[in-house]
C-alpha cells in the first residue's frame, strides 16, 4: 500500500512516524493518573483545586450510581452542560460504567434534545441546572427516565476575586421533581461500580456532527479511536505531567474534549477550566497559573488582542498557542507574534476524526495552513467528480485514513457508506472539505464543498476573501456570504464588525474601495453590511450557514447592491 509521504521532510525530529496505541479503555487513563499523581491538581476551576484523587473518587462514585440505576454496558448517557468539573467527572463516570458518552451542545433546546434522546435511545442524562428546563419535558413525557442535575457553583469552593459568569455565580436551586436526582445525592449514594470491562473496540463516545443538511448525525467512536488522537497529540506536542492548559473551548466539542480534557488526563496534567469565555479572566488565569498551552479558536485570539488593557497582563508563560475551526488571519497572527513571540499553530480535524488529523510542525509552521498529516495519518486530495487522486496545488476533496477515524454514522448505514471510499487498499473518510497540498506536503483548506460562491461563473471562496479583509486596519471580524443577484446569480457580501475606535470613521463604501485595491475584482464584496456582532456557535466558530440562510430568505429577488 502506498502512503502520502511528501511531508516527511518537515517532520518534527522528536516525533515518531508510528505509535502503538494502548490496549486499554480511555477510562484507564484516569486510573493511572490518579495512581501516579493523586495530589496533583487535575482541574483548577476559578481558583478551586480538584486533585486527581478527588476526581477519580467522584467518577467511581457516580459510575456506581449510574449502574445502580440500571445503566448497562453500551447504554448511551447524555452529558448536557457547559465546561465545568462536573463535565469532566461525568464524562469519566459514564466511561467507568462501561456506557457511552453523548456530549450535548448546551445551547440545544427541547426539540433538539428530543431528537438526540430518540436517536440514541438514552434513558439517563447528566445535566446542569441552567439548562434543565429544556430537558424537563422529556422526563415528564417518559422519554428520559432520570436526570442527575448539578450547579456549577457547588465546585467553586475557594474564595476567588475572578469575575464569575452568571451561571457559575448562581447558587444550587435544589431542583426536584419526577426523575430528578441532585448530583451530590448521586455521589453520596454509596454505590460501587462493578468491574470495568470496556475494551478498545467498544463504543466510548457518540458526538453529533451538524453537517451541512438535515438532522445531526451521531459519529461512532470507540475507546481506540478516541485514544488515538489523545496519544498521538501528546506525542506530537511533547506534553508531560507538568503541563498546565487553559480550557476555554467547549468540551462537548471534540477539540475541547480531546486536546484539552482527555489529553490532559492521559499525561496527568492540569486543566484550568473556564465555563464561559471572558478575555480578562483568561488573561488573568494565564498570568496567575503560569499557563503554558492554550488551544482555542481564532475568534478568541482576536478578542483577547482587542482588549486595550492586554499589555497589563504577563502572558510570558505561554509556550504554545494553536487551534483550528477557521483559518487564523495573517494580520491577527502577526499581532499575536508581536505580543507573545509565538506563532499560531493551526491544525485540522473533524467530529468524525475525533479532533486533529493535521497539525503544523512546531519548527516550521505555515500561516493559514492546516499543517501536515500527523502520526499514523494518511491524507490525500481527490477530484470531486472522478474520485481520482490529485497532485500538489490541485484543489479537490480532502480524504483521511487513520486510527482516529470514526466507525460510521450511528444507525445510518447508507450515509456511512457514502462517507467512505477505498484508495490503495485503504478505507478513507471523505471530509467534504475542499483543499490542496503544496510541494512540501502542507495542506491548505479552500472551503467547505457547500460554501463556494458562484458569481457570474467565477468561483469565490469566502474564507480567502475573509482572510484578505482581516488585513484592513479597521476590521475586527468579518463573515463573507453569497447574496442572490438576478444578474450575476450570486454576488459577494461581507458582514463586518469594526474595531470600536473606528466605527465612526469607516463606511461600507470605504471597505469596498479598499477591497477593490487589494483583491481581484470578482472577489470584492459588492455589499458590506456593518453589524455589531456576528453569531457564533458554542465552539466560537462563525455561523456562516445561519447568515447565509438569513440572506437568502431576505433577498430572494433583489439585486445585491
Amino acid at each position: 500500500m502506498s502512503t502520502f509521504d511528501r511531508h516527511l521532510a518537515a517532520w518534527p525530529e522528536f516525533a515518531p512516524e508510528h505509535i502503538t496505541l494502548p490496549d486499554t479503555s480511555l477510562y484507564t487513563n484516569l486510573e493511572i493518573a490518579a495512581l501516579r499523581y493523586p495530589r496533583m491538581a487535575a482541574m483548577i476551576y476559578y481558583d478551586t483545586r480538584i486533585t486527581y484523587a478527588e476526581f477519580h473518587a467522584e467518577a467511581e462514585a457516580l459510575a456506581g450510581y449510574l449502574q445502580s440505576q440500571g445503566v448497562e454496558k453500551g447504554d448511551r448517557v447524555l452529558l448536557y452542560m457547559q465546561n465545568s468539573p462536573q463535565f469532566v467527572i461525568g464524562f469519566y463516570a459514564i466511561l467507568r460504567a462501561d456506557a457511552v458518552v453523548v456530549p450535548v451542545n448546551p445551547m440545544n433546546r427541547t426539540t433538539e434534545l428530543a431528537y438526540l434522546v430518540d436517536d440514541t435511545g438514552a434513558r439517563v442524562a447528566l445535566c446542569a441546572q441552567e439548562v434543565f428546563p429544556h430537558l424537563q419535558p422529556l422526563l415528564e413525557g417518559d422519554r428520559l427516565r432520570q436526570a442527575v442535575v448539578t450547579a456549577y457553583a457547588d465546585y467553586v469552593r475557594t474564595p476567588t476575586d475572578l469575575e464569575l459568569p452568571d451561571v457559575v455565580r448562581e447558587p444550587n436551586r435544589g431542583l426536584s421533581g419526577s426523575g430528578v436526582v441532585p448530583w451530590r445525592q448521586a455521589l453520596q449514594a454509596g454505590a460501587r461500580p462493578g468491574p470495568h470491562t470496556a475494551r478498545p473496540e467498544d463504543m466510548a463516545v457518540l458526538p453529533y456532527s451538524s453537517g451541512t443538511t438535515g438532522n445531526p448525525k451521531g459519529c461512532v467512536h470507540t475507546h481506540r479511536s478516541t485514544m488515538a488522537t489523545v496519544v498521538i497529540g501528546c506525542a506530537w506536542s511533547q506534553a508531560t505531567s507538568d503541563l498546565v492548559q487553559l480550557v476555554s473551548v467547549p468540551m462537548f466539542h471534540v477539540t475541547g474534549m480531546q486536546v484539552c480534557m482527555n489529553a490532559t488526563v492521559y499525561i496527568g496534567g492540569t486543566m484550568v477550566i473556564m465555563t464561559r469565555w471572558d478575555r480578562r479572566v483568561a488573561a488573568e488565569l494565564i498570568q496567575r497559573y503560569r499557563i503554558a498551552a492554550w488551544r482555542n479558536i481564532p475568534t478568541m485570539v482576536v478578542d483577547l488582542l482587542a482588549d486595550p488593557d492586554i499589555d497589563q497582563y504577563d502572558l510570558s508563560s505561554l509556550k504554545g498557542i494553536g487551534g483550528g475551526g477557521a483559518a487564523m488571519p495573517a494580520a491577527v497572527e502577526g499581532r499575536l507574534f508581536e505580543k507573545t513571540g509565538l506563532r499560531y499553530m493551526e491544525g485540522y480535524g473533524l467530529t468524525e476524526t475525533m479532533a486533529s488529523t493535521h497539525i503544523n510542525p512546531h519548527q516550521a509552521p505555515k500561516a493559514q495552513c492546516l499543517g501536515i498529516p500527523i502520526i499514523d495519518v494518511d491524507s490525500r486530495v481527490i477530484d470531486l467528480d472522478t474520485l481520482q487522486e490529485l497532485g500538489s496545488n490541485q484543489t479537490g476533496e480532502i480524504i483521511i485514513h487513520g486510527p482516529q477515524v470514526f466507525q460510521g454514522y450511528w444507525n445510518r448505514p447508507e450515509e456511512t457508506a457514502a462517507a467512505f471510499m477505498e484508495l490503495d487498499g485503504k478505507r478513507f473518510f471523505r471530509t467534504g472539505d475542499l483543499g490542496y497540498y503544496d510541494e512540501e506536503g502542507y495542506f491548505f483548506l479552500v472551503d467547505r464543498v457547500k460554501r463556494m460562491i458562484n458569481a457570474s461563473g467565477y468561483k469565490v471562496w469566502p474564507t480567502e476573501v475573509e482572510s484578505l479583509m482581516y488585513s484592513h486596519p479597521a476590521i475586527q471580524e468579518v463573515c463573507v456570504i453569497a447574496s442572490p443577484d438576478p444578474r450575476r446569480g450570486e454576488t459577494v457580501k461581507a458582514l463586518v464588525v469594526l474595531r470600536p475606535d473606528m466605527r465612526a470613521q469607516v463606511t461600507g463604501e470605504d471597505i469596498i474601495a479598499w477591497c477593490r485595491d487589494n483583491m481581484a475584482a470578482y472577489k470584492c464584496p459588492r455589499v458590506v453590511e456593518m453589524v455589531d456582532a456576528l453569531p457564533k456557535s458554542p465552539t466560537g466558530k462563525l455561523q456562516w450557514r445561519l447568515l447565509q440562510e438569513q440572506e437568502r430568505d431576505r433577498r430572494p429577488d433583489r439585486p445585491a447592491g
